[in-house]
């Protein structure tokens, strides 16, 4: 297997069922769960869901063969941080795995344009219309950076501050804007101007 010959992935665990994954999640609380949608008991949607609320710190990444909008955005609104098609080259889904374990985002070029696509075509409401200005100075470098795709070491590095402190201001931009994942962070980010497309 790919995973097996990469010295910096260990694997920890294996389900055949979405019940049994959040059963050894439970047990083996892994960094990263490589997760198929399409599994025989209950969605990979779903099991996403409860994994989340079981350890909000362990990254998903959804390896699919569908591709269309539906399960996409249910996938990352049930919190994955990663969405690789099947199709995809085997080094996309090592680097799918290795930002994920980073606290990073990973969305396959074809899926990341219909994110995209998607929140330039919604308008941003009146929601965090003004949350922008709530926001520390150190908190908006903070932000860009994180929209950007930056791990939170990286960040650390260029601000000069340490990486605790990243987290905690992450935490507190994530509490201000009322956003609950990083995809949300990136969105809401796409629609201030504050990343480009």
């Amino acid at each position: 297997m790919l995973l097996e010959s990469e010295q910096d992935v260990e694997i920890v665990g294996e389900a055949a069922s979405a019940k049994g994954a959040i059963e050894a999640v439970g047990e083996l609380a892994p960094t990263v769960v490589l997760m198929d949608i399409g599994l025989p008991d209950i969605s990979g949607i779903d099991a996403a869901r409860q994994i989340k609320e079981i350890n909000p710190q362990i990254a998903i990444v959804a390896l699919t063969i569908h591709e269309d909008e539906e399960y996409f955005f249910k996938m990352l609104e049930a919190g994955a941080s990663g969405y690789v098609p099947k199709r995809a080259a085997p080094e996309e889904l090592l680097t799918a795995i290795r930002a994920a374990a980073k606290g990073e985002v990973y969305l396959y070029p074809s899926l990341a344009k219909l994110l995209v696509k998607d929140f330039l075509a919604h308008d941003s409401g009146s929601r965090n219309e003004q949350a922008l200005d709530g926001l520390t100075t150190r908190e908006q470098e903070v932000l860009a950076h994180l929209a950007d795709g930056a791990s939170n070491d990286e960040i650390a590095e260029t601000l000069s501050i340490s990486p605790k402190t990243v987290a905690r201001h992450r935490e507190n931009i994530m509490e201000k804007l009322n956003l609950h994942s990083r995809t949300e962070l990136v969105k809401y980010a796409i629609r201030k101007g504050i990343i480009k497309p």
